[in-house]
């Protein structure tokens, strides 16, 4: 475990010592009547950033901001999941007690775990966005350390009545789209889809891509079965230029959220640095989950847990890809697949169980997380013809890395995408234990000691098969967080 950071930092002592276009207008400016006397109705953001390095971990809080009506739950307040490398927690300062909680990870999470972090330290613009509350509340940021518990790694105070917080009204900029709502905030899932890379003459681009992604989301179990938990809503901001940065290709796009390709130097990974930016354009719609649709033909996308997804729109896989971060970002599903380029070097600490629901590294197979969905019989490990799926893979990786290194066209590298999945979809079907949940070998970017709970599975390949029994229960698990 890292050396715990405790801070004091006068800023936050401020807040203690005190006392349109969009259709999007009334929802940031109003307050949504709660019958808890400990909450306004509103929602309150905590802008901070995180600093360090691999060895070096700080917290620089830089101000707090009154959004709209709390859209989440109104009675999941504390989170049960335990999911997440980070838990943030808000405490009544005079009682005591819990008042909220979520687990989430974060860049800075993952960014600590690349080479570049052991030399060098960076700064990540992060949030965190909670009911309302009342009276002046403890803030407290917790992370996961190599035993799998949390420490406490900061803690702050403020005062919601503060001068210091800010209540402008949210600037209504763009559009907010109606592409599906259900029912009140607070019994939904609200998923808000928002445009980036997409010019003025392109709204109806983006309209049409978010359906096309919806018509995939909804075709799929559970969010099929769910669909009336789900409202949906679009945010189309204009970028001033098409597409978004290429670091590799010498490309930097006006993008209107930031994004670009090569986080991490991973040339696929699609992020944002700029939160803050982000966070202030979606404040214009009640929203639980966030996915950024990306107007680029380049294959891309990524997905952190209570974070937010990105997905480029214009590739052949992109209807799989949005689904298959959603995964990440809103069910904390881990990335089933072990042999594709990542940057991360230690991501998983041996010898500890992963906190993710889909993975695991079977330290005590009679208590294997997800046994209860297994079928009598079925051996731990589960064997599978790994060796050979594994020579497969490494074919295709190395035929992949030299379409990038080519320069290849985005069809070039669909075309050899197609051909892999002809090869690996039948060789995993024909898998005995094909279908069934067990523990098979090979999960999480580690070839060894970590498990997946099913031969295949949206998490684990893009073949078009379903999520497995123990992601379609962790999905179900977090729409209920939010419905009930």
């Amino acid at each position: 475990m890292r050396a715990q950071v405790r801070l004091t930092f006068a800023f936050l002592c401020l807040f203690t010592a005190a006392c349109s276009s969009s259709g999007a207008a009334p929802h940031a400016q109003a307050t949504d009547a709660w019958s808890d006397p400990r909450f306004t109705g509103a929602t309150l953001r905590f802008d901070y950033d995180h600093v360090g390095s691999a060895s070096d971990e700080h917290v620089a809080p830089s101000g707090f901001r009154v959004e709209g009506p709390w859209a989440g739950s109104r009675t999941q307040l504390v989170d049960p999941t335990g999911y997440g490398k980070y838990c943030f927690l808000v405490r009544d300062r005079t009682s005591g007690d819990l008042l909220w909680s979520r687990g989430f990870c974060s860049i800075y999470g993952e960014w600590e775990t690349t080479g570049e972090a052991r030399t060098a330290w960076r700064s990540f613009e992060e949030s965190q966005r909670f009911p309302e509350p009342r009276a002046p509340v403890v803030l407290a940021l917790e992370k996961r350390g190599d035993d799998g518990g949390f420490r406490e790694i900061w803690r702050g105070e403020v005062d919601p009545a503060s001068r210091f917080v800010d209540r402008a009204p949210v600037p209504a900029v763009g559009e907010v789209v109606d592409l599906g709502v259900n029912g009140p905030p607070a019994r939904q899932v609200d998923l808000l889809l928002v445009a980036e890379g997409y010019t003025r003459d392109r709204r109806g681009k983006f309209e049409r891509d978010a359906r096309r992604m919806l018509d995939a989301l909804f075709a799929t179990e559970p969010w099929r079965s769910r669909r009336g938990d789900v409202s949906v809503r679009g945010l189309f901001v204009p970028s001033a230029e098409a597409g978004i940065s290429n670091p590799r290709k010498g490309q930097w796009r006006a993008s209107a959220i930031g994004a670009t390709f090569n986080a991490f130097d991973s040339d696929r990974y699609v992020l944002t640095y700029e939160d803050r930016r982000l966070r202030e354009l979606a404040a214009q719609a009640p929203y639980d989950a966030l996915v950024m649709l990306v107007d680029e033909r380049k294959y891309g996308g990524g997905g952190i847990h209570n974070l937010w997804a990105t997905v480029t729109v214009d590739t052949e896989p992109a209807a799989y890809v949005f689904v298959h971060e959603l995964g990440h970002s809103f069910a904390g599903l881990a990335d089933e697949y072990y042999s594709s380029q990542v940057a991360y070097e230690s991501f998983q600490p041996k010898g500890v169980e992963p906190w993710e629901p889909n993975a695991t590294a079977l330290l005590d197979p009679a208590r294997l997380k997800w046994r209860d969905l297994m079928q009598g019989g079925t051996p731990l490990p589960s064997l599978w013809r790994q060796t050979e799926y594994d020579a497969m893979d490494r074919e295709y990786q190395a035929e992949r890395q030299a379409l990038i290194a080519a320069g290849a066209s985005e069809a070039e590298n669909e075309a050899l995408m197609r051909q892999a999945l002809q090869r690996s979809g039948p060789f995993l079907r024909a898998e005995p234990l094909f279908g069934q949940v067990g523990a098979f070998e090979g999960c999480l970017y580690e070839a060894k000691g970590l498990y997946r709970p099913e031969a295949d599975c949206i998490m684990f390949t893009r073949n078009p098969v379903p999520f497995c029994a123990v992601c379609r229960r962790a999905i179900d698990q977090a729409i209920d967080l939010y419905t009930r």
